[in-house]
């Protein structure tokens, strides 16, 4: 039992699923297309039950491609995918009611109102009418006033809204949002983090892919990172942040600086501010940091200072370090 329970930990700790809290299982996944672009390559994912994940990289790194072979729109070149334990090529057709997808194009029947456009895809997916449940979710999108309104006389941002409804309307277990606030106001965008905070808690798997770090950030449980068709890591969001953050040590001079003294030079220091401000960088989990040295060669250098800060790196600063140096381009092959 206890270790049952370790291993358990050891799990929660290295942010790893157990098998009964695998909802979603992709093994080997690849994608080739007609004309040979290589759009996916060897992505191995786990998804637990009940998460938020986000999904981060560039525009053409793959992401689309990814959510739609789960989602059975695209055939897979490679690998397999599982849901539940249940292949979603041999056992589509009871996979595919449990997904929800809510795509990146804005596309539904313009002259539809959005009551019968919600009410439709409910019923593709062959459930009885269940009118209490489609005003449950157009009142949760802030849809409810504009139920009788048609498709085409929305705005851009309501449009949106009507997307995920029409995700919501079979009530899936699983939740794909395709770049789900592209093109959305700030306001819209917010609305839309607690749309799926609240999908969360009634017990939805939420997926979504983005290339807006402050929404992968704001919401995610765990976040993956992919660039050119390869999934480069997969980290719960806290322990990526503190595991690949670095710091930053800002001292804010008494005296500016016309150029940064030689005796500093060992260090990773930056005059900033025209002179006004030092700025020491480190690794945070390294007991050496170099602010130690720094602040006392300073002193020897005659050097006062007013106020010392620091900052941790940003999100963002992390996902552009790790495209940028953890990739290799296409074709790209390792030497015997």
């Amino acid at each position: 039992m206890h270790s049952e329970k370790s291993a358990v930990a050891e799990r929660d700790r290295r942010g790893e699923p157990g098998v009964g809290d695998r909802v979603l299982e992709i093994r080997g996944l690849g994608k080739v297309y007609a004309g040979g672009e290589r759009a996916l390559e060897g992505v191995d994912l786990d998804i637990r039950r009940g998460e938020i994940f986000a999904l981060l990289g560039p525009n053409g790194a793959g992401k689309t491609t990814l959510i739609s072979i789960v989602c059975g729109i695209v055939t897979a070149s490679e690998g397999t995918v599982s849901v539940d334990g249940l292949d979603t090529v041999r056992d589509y057709r009871r996979i595919r009611p449990r997904i929800g997808l809510v795509p990146q194009e804005l596309h539904t029947d313009a002259f539809e109102s959005v009551w019968a456009t919600v009410s439709f895809s409910r019923g593709l997916f062959g459930l009885r009418r269940d009118d209490r449940h489609i005003e449950k979710v157009l009142r949760d999108l802030s849809l409810w006033d504009k139920r009788k309104e048609r498709i085409m006389h929305l705005s851009g941002g309501m449009k949106r809204r009507v997307l995920i409804a029409k995700a919501l309307a079979h009530e899936p277990e699983i939740l794909f949002l395709d770049e789900p606030t592209a093109g959305v106001d700030v306001e819209l965008r917010r609305d839309m983090w607690e749309l799926v905070r609240g999908l969360r808690t009634g017990g939805v798997t939420v997926i979504l892919t983005t290339h807006y770090i402050a929404e992968a950030e704001e919401m995610a449980d765990r976040i993956g990172v992919i660039s050119r068709g390869r999934l480069i890591l997969v980290e719960e969001k806290r322990e990526l942040i503190k595991k690949l953050g670095k710091k930053q040590l800002r001292v804010e001079l008494q005296e500016p600086l016309e150029a940064l003294p030689a005796e500093l030079g060992d260090l990773q220091v930056a005059l900033l501010s025209e002179g006004h401000e030092l700025e020491l960088t480190f690794d945070a989990n390294d007991e050496r940091t170099g602010i130690p040295t720094l602040l006392r060669r300073l002193g020897e250098l005659g050097i006062h200072y007013r106020d010392l800060s620091t900052r941790q790196s940003s999100l963002e600063e992390i996902f552009v370090s790790l495209v940028s140096e953890r990739t290799e381009p296409r074709g790209a092959e390792a030497a015997p």
